[in-house]
């Protein structure tokens, strides 16, 4: 995803007065989930065929190449503001969206606390995109590969911001300043919920590209069912597992040392 620019005023206030903190505890201004140059370029589909996006669910990235949770929280801190990089479906992909994925185009930001952690296994689970997202167009079965799980699969959800509805950013990449600030701990993970849908789904990548996602294990193919991480304080299983694509979204964060 591109570096942000032109920051709107209530975040470049809010850089500037976390800027102003005393030499003593200096301020620093993180992009969680950034990575600047990717193999493929980070380009997320539609309205390609097939055209994926992410549905009915909470989700992060788990790994890009060798960039391990690129959405783990560094340090105490505060998120100030997002961006999601969207792509442009056509008029009939997304009648078909809204149709099938319970309304139009929405997103809004999470605060994960992990709960549990995994044994380390190896499973098998659907590694193509296609069994990850809502899919408009032509699909192919995915062949299987190995998941190896050993990170946490029980998450908290610890804020939220508002929702966002996305058509008018369609085609673009939008940032989203937060009026109010969402307080973060090390440890955290910021995350992407979707209520309906979002065309913030990149493809192309390799088996060591991947994101998790908040369904049941049983429920990892059933991307339409609602499955989305939306009340405060309540935990959910993460227990599915999506190789071979990226959300495209990110999370600023100020922080001091």
């Amino acid at each position: 995803m591109p570096k942000l620019k032109n920051l709107a005023p209530p975040l470049a206030a809010a850089v500037t007065c976390a800027l102003l903190l005393p030499t003593l505890a200096p301020a620093k201004l993180t992009e969680v989930g950034l990575i600047e140059h990717t193999t493929p370029e980070t380009v997320p589909s539609c309205p390609g065929n097939p055209c994926l996006a992410v549905s009915r669910t909470t989700g992060f990235q788990l790994q890009v190449d060798t960039t391990t949770n690129p959405l783990k929280v560094p340090r105490d801190g505060t998120v100030v503001a997002w961006t999601v990089t969207l792509s442009k479906p056509t008029s009939s992909q997304i009648t078909f969206f809204n149709e099938h994925e319970g309304g139009a185009a929405s997103a809004q930001l999470a605060v994960l606390a992990p709960k549990t952690k995994a044994k380390p296994k190896t499973t098998t689970k659907p590694s193509g995109a296609t069994k990850s997202a809502s899919t408009h167009g032509t699909t192919k079965t995915p062949a299987k590969k190995p998941v190896v799980e050993a990170e946490p699969t029980e998450y908290t959800l610890v804020a939220a911001s508002p929702v966002v509805q996305l058509e008018p950013y369609f085609g673009e990449t939008a940032e989203f300043p937060l009026e109010t600030t969402m307080k973060v701990q090390a440890g955290d993970v910021i995350a992407l919920t979707v209520p309906t849908w979002a065309p913030a789904l990149a493809l192309g990548f390799g088996k060591t590209t991947g994101w998790r996602a908040s369904r049941p294990k049983s429920g990892c193919a059933e991307t339409s069912v609602q499955t989305a991480h939306l009340k405060v304080g309540v935990n959910r299983p993460y227990a599915c597992v999506y190789h071979e694509a990226r959300l495209t979204y990110s999370a600023t964060l100020i922080s001091t040392p």
